[in-house]
């Protein structure tokens, strides 16, 4: 009976895990639509979305401690668990970086909303969504090829980003007064190029789930 009752927590964790995943995948579309629209009123909705993030990561901590506390759960469990609390942390970061994208666009004034967003930005945000995404499937299906994919993905934004700030000093060369908007572009790649490192370490946790090795290390755990 007790070990029924393990497995049906744990059965409650993942799906907790995931209907954050899918809160969170909500956030981001919410502020790729923002940035498309370059529209800060929207913004609120993003705010409403972010809270439900953080209440969802403070259930599944509790959850999980839970479960270490009563279960005693054996070395598999154990770094489902550890992997868990990792992941959640994570997820409730992309979701703060969102919320700092959509806060950054509502400074913004009518004007500067009438300008056409650099396309780098949207490409980066629609990488950085997909990464997540699938980082969320492999999780659901203890999938590693989707978990290195993602892991293999995360250049490329990279790159993106790389670019981005190249494109913002080049616009910036020879001003020498105010706080032109490249300067508010190059901080929102930053952090769209951080949750794409988020949904990178993701990736690298359900690697953790299955193989017991941390691509950071590539030394097993001692979990």
């Amino acid at each position: 009976m007790p070990r029924n009752l393990f497995e049906r927590e744990m059965q409650q964790l993942r799906a907790g895990i995931l209907d954050m995943g899918h809160d969170v995948d909500m956030v981001l579309g919410d502020t790729m639509h923002v940035l498309r629209a370059m529209n800060g009123e929207d913004a609120a909705q993003v705010k409403e979305l972010e809270l439900a993030v953080d209440r969802y990561e403070h259930r599944l901590e509790d959850m999980c401690v839970n479960i270490i506390a009563l279960q005693q759960p054996l070395a598999s469990d154990l770094r489902t668990i550890t992997a868990a609390l990792k992941i959640v942390t994570d997820m409730e970061r992309i979701s703060d970086q969102c919320y700092d994208i959509c806060e950054m666009i509502r400074t913004f004034s009518a004007g500067e909303r009438q300008d056409r967003t650099p396309p780098y930005l949207f490409e980066m945000m629609r990488r950085a969504r997909e990464m997540f995404n699938l980082a969320l499937q492999s999780f659901a299906e203890g999938d590693v090829e989707k978990a290195a994919a993602v892991c293999g993905s995360d250049d490329a934004v990279d790159r993106l980003f790389s670019q981005a700030v190249a494109e913002g000093c080049s616009n910036l060369s020879g001003r020498v007064t105010g706080i032109p908007r490249e300067v508010d572009y190059m901080f929102i790649a930053k952090y769209i190029e951080r949750i794409a490192d988020h949904a990178t370490n993701i990736a690298e946790w359900v690697l953790f789930i299955r193989t017991g090795r941390h691509p950071d290390s590539g030394e097993e755990k001692d979990v």
